[in-house]
């Protein structure tokens, strides 16, 4: 519940500083995928700020942490649930 909670208050966040510079939402697609790269780049400044601050190679938490984030597979699902309507969509009509 409470990433939940995180999220909603990010996406108000959000919604404040698209109210602030007059950006309407749903935004044009140029804009909102601007946006989103913004918001992924944004997420590995923390990893690489702790690696600059603990002295440690940027190298090292590029290749453990941004990079496989950044550019990396997509996230797979693991529910039972999705592989079962899968799997019924695969199958024949009884």
């Amino acid at each position: 519940m409470n990433s939940y909670l995180m999220s909603l208050a990010a996406g108000v966040l959000v919604g404040l500083i698209y109210g602030v510079i007059h950006v309407r939402s749903p935004a044009p697609p140029v804009i909102a995928l601007a946006g989103l790269l913004g918001i992924l780049i944004g997420e590995q400044i923390p990893s690489l700020g702790r690696a600059i601050w603990l002295r440690e190679p940027v190298a090292r938490a590029w290749l453990d942490q941004v990079r496989p984030h950044m550019f990396g597979p997509l996230p797979q699902g693991d529910s039972p649930h999705v592989n079962s309507m899968e799997k019924s969509a695969t199958e024949p009509p009884s």
